[in-house]
């Protein structure tokens, strides 16, 4: 496969920690930097920019955060701006909020040196 091809995704860093977050709301920033392959200092300048914009709000239970995320609100984007950001947590998790979440998806056959490990768990990252 082309090289050019696979330096881009479609989803950003952002998107990947939103839907992370949505998956796992207790998640620790070190898990969603490993599921995600970036940084902490990434994923927490992501999550304070996603508080900061009041798409998410973090609360501090013990030692740890449990994060609540606004799904109503919308995308920034003029092309997306009508659609909520529920509507790209409900592709990526493939369910309504509060069902069952669908069974784990078959690992690819294919065992090349390209292919990426398939992450699963509350706190995969969608990729």
């Amino acid at each position: 496969m082309n090289s050019q091809v696979e330096r881009w995704t479609f989803l950003t860093s952002l998107a990947r920690v939103l839907l992370t977050l949505a998956r796992d709301p207790a998640a620790r920033l070190r898990g969603i930097a490993a599921a995600c392959r970036i940084t902490g200092r990434t994923v927490l300048a992501i999550v304070t920019d996603l508080e900061q914009a009041a798409y998410l709000h973090r609360e501090r239970i013990g030692r740890r955060n449990q994060y609540t995320l606004h799904l109503d609100g919308s995308f920034r984007h003029p092309a997306e701006a009508d659609m909520p950001i529920r509507a790209l947590w409900e592709l990526f998790t493939g369910r309504e909020e509060g069902a069952a979440p669908p069974p784990p998806r078959k690992a690819p056959s294919s065992t090349s040196p390209l292919s990426r490990p398939t992450l699963r768990g509350p706190s995969a990252c969608p990729g």
